[in-house]
């Protein structure tokens, strides 16, 4: 009897738990609509003669999905001046072919291919950004990853933000090309649920305090300010320190309207887990009472499991349709409406597994400190930073392979 009495108190207190972690989902949802909304509402304003002259920096390893395609967008800008310069690590990557070819198709474009093995640090793409930067003429630099794709009107619309000298930082938010349907799941989690709370915390903290790195446009000052690129190379979030420094050194991020293109590979299902751990463990030590906090978000888990402890109860079944009606809105106004995304629309039938699947991701998240990136075992610290087995930063000279523009 004292088992039984015992069981059902438990039974109730999980309900009860449960049916308030449902409400703040719920709200939360409500919350990103709005946001949402509010935030394409008013598109940013464009000034014509803003256009300061620019120094994109690509870093580059391997190849990626579409690469040339990828790499030209930002050779074909409706821009006055602006130089582009590639940075790769071996002379013997296969992206070099794909840059020479783009060097030779756009001969009326001041572009630089950079190859070095220098290394500042553990972070290796901060590295290729470092050696890019040594041969940066202007005081605008725009960073942005191999994988993405860009319109013909991006720098003059990214850089507009920057006309205000309290502004450090410009960074964007993307939309996935997939192939695939294991792509499909990350691209859909990645828009109505990552983007969803990004847009939230511009409206609720009046401005984002971490960047992307789909886009991230800094002047040479700022980044100075924070230690240049050797301040972030130990670092496995350098995008987000890259927004989160500047603002400790005074200066503003702003989130642009524009949307960049993301492409995504044709990943294994162990692939799409370990990248997503591997993110999971970004977010937790970067920011750890706002990851720890993602469980007020995850109202299609939470109602679920609401519905099973309830037995089926009336209050389960409410629970579980509010939570599941407001999250498909959410994701549809968030994805559909305002990021424009073309996954979103057809798959939006896959939200729900997509959120089960970051739950269980989000929970392995709080799990251990290692990891494998781009085929390296790597550990975590408590403060973001990455250990390898062995110090590799030896500098080595830089190899410059330059093509002069009009």
């Amino acid at each position: 009897m004292f088992a039984s009495t015992f069981l059902t108190n438990l039974q109730a207190i999980a309900s009860n738990f449960l049916l308030i972690l449902c409400i703040p989902s719920v709200l939360f949802y409500c919350y990103a609509i709005y946001a949402a909304i509010s935030f394409f509402a008013a598109p940013q304003a464009v000034n014509q003669e803003f256009h300061p002259p620019v120094s994109i920096l690509k870093p580059i390893c391997g190849l990626d999905r579409d690469a040339y395609e990828n790499l030209a967008s930002f050779c074909q800008q409706n821009y006055p001046k602006y130089q582009i310069i590639f940075a790769v690590r071996n002379s013997q990557d296969p992206c070099i072919e794909v840059v020479d070819k783009i060097i030779q198709n756009f001969s009326d474009l001041d572009i630089l291919l950079i190859v070095s093995d220098r290394v500042i640090g553990t972070n290796l793409k901060v590295s290729n950004l470092a050696n890019a930067a040594t041969k940066a003429k202007y005081e605008i630099l725009v960073l942005a990853d191999s994988d993405i794709r860009v319109g013909t009107d991006y720098l003059q619309r990214v850089i507009q933000p920057l006309q205000d000298e309290s502004v450090g930082v410009v960074t964007c938010m993307y939309r996935s090309l997939t192939q695939g349907w294991i792509s499909i799941l990350e691209a859909i989690n990645t828009t109505t649920e990552f983007h969803a709370a990004v847009l939230v915390s511009n409206i609720k903290e009046n401005g984002i305090k971490y960047a992307f790195g789909c886009t991230i446009a800094i002047p040479k000052k700022v980044l100075e300010a924070i230690g240049g690129f050797e301040a972030i190379a130990d670092y496995l979030a350098d995008d987000f320190q890259l927004g989160y420094l500047p603002v400790q050194a005074g200066y503003k991020v702003v989130l642009s309207d524009y949307i960049v293109e993301h492409l995504h590979k044709s990943n294994t299902l162990i692939d799409v887990i370990k990248r997503q751990i591997r993110w999971a463990f970004c977010k937790r030590v970067s920011r750890p009472w706002g990851y720890l906090g993602l469980i007020f978000t995850y109202g299609i888990v939470t109602s679920l499991l609401l519905l099973i402890a309830t037995n089926g109860s009336i209050i389960g079944w409410l629970g579980l349709c509010i939570c599941w009606v407001t999250r498909l809105v959410m994701a549809w106004v968030v994805g559909t409406i305002s990021l424009k995304d073309p996954i979103v629309k057809k798959f939006l039938w896959l939200v729900p597994g997509c959120d089960l699947l970051s739950f269980v991701i989000w929970c392995f998240g709080f799990i251990g400190n290692t990891m494998e990136w781009r085929g390296q075992q790597l550990k975590l610290t408590k403060d973001g930073k990455l250990l390898v087995p062995e110090d590799k930063n030896d500098e080595l000279s830089i190899k410059v392979l330059t093509k002069k523009g009009a």
